[in-house]
């Protein structure tokens, strides 16, 4: 498992795990378990329940093949259409907490997932996958053939979670909100805050620091009232912390 590092559009730097081969190769089992279940689902009711086939005894070759083919569309267009809609992720990717996205910082498309798609027609035809699985532990990024040409990256989504890799924040009881105009955030929002608040200190990096703070004051227009810049961005997280958590 490598380690991906992406540099956002506001020049953020955040790191993800690139999902390991075996978790792939778990997620792809268990799409091919949903695949499987669609199949005997249209056999039992169109062959068993309605007894379709009396229709292909009396139809010529090329209507019988078109509605065959329509019925399979689901199987083969399956990755396609699930990364589209869910946003990188299918069913097996859902469950293993792994998604797609782009390596440059934005958002997977449909172009992408098209490109791996196709990619993955040849990839998974020829061999068996295996021509995806040397990929994989080739690249350094554990990109298959189709994620290199849509410059794609399927990362995991698990973390080893405590509380310096949330977004909570400790607050004293008497506590006193300053910014009322901080849940213009978002918990994402936050947590890259934190996250890059917290680099910044450990390298002692002041010029992030100033820019982070210009960045919060331009989306949520809070005014700085305390001068500090790393003064105000710490108010800014136990803010967000004090009023999310009594909303």
């Amino acid at each position: 498992m490598s380690e991906l590092s992406i540099v956002t559009t506001q020049n953020v730097n955040i790191s993800f795990k690139t999902a390991s081969v075996g978790t792939r190769i778990v997620s792809e089992l268990l799409d091919m378990l949903v695949k499987i279940a669609y199949v005997v689902v249209i056999i039992y009711v169109f062959f068993y329940l309605l007894n379709i086939q009396k229709f292909f005894e009396g139809a010529d070759p090329w209507t019988s093949g078109a509605i065959m083919m329509l019925f399979g569309l689901p199987v083969m267009l399956y990755s396609l259409v699930q990364e589209s809609l869910m946003e990188g992720q299918t069913v097996g990717k859902k469950i293993m907490k792994i998604k797609v996205i782009k390596i440059d910082g934005y958002q997977a498309g449909f172009g992408d997932y098209l490109i791996r798609w196709i990619f993955r027609i040849v990839e998974f035809g020829i061999g068996s996958g295996v021509i995806g699985l040397v990929a994989i532990l080739a690249s350094n990024k554990s990109q298959r053939l189709g994620d290199m040409a849509a410059g794609t990256a399927v990362i995991s989504l698990k973390r080893d979670i405590n509380i310096d890799h949330t977004i909570l924040q400790e607050i004293d009881e008497g506590y006193v909100p300053i910014y009322p105009l901080v849940i213009k955030l978002s918990d994402n929002d936050v947590r890259i805050v934190k996250e890059t608040f917290e680099s910044a200190l450990r390298g002692e990096d002041f010029k992030l620091i100033y820019q982070l703070r210009q960045k919060i004051e331009s989306v949520t227009g809070i005014k700085n009232q305390s001068g500090n810049d790393s003064d105000f961005i710490r108010t800014i997280l136990k803010d967000y912390n004090y009023y999310t958590r009594n909303m």
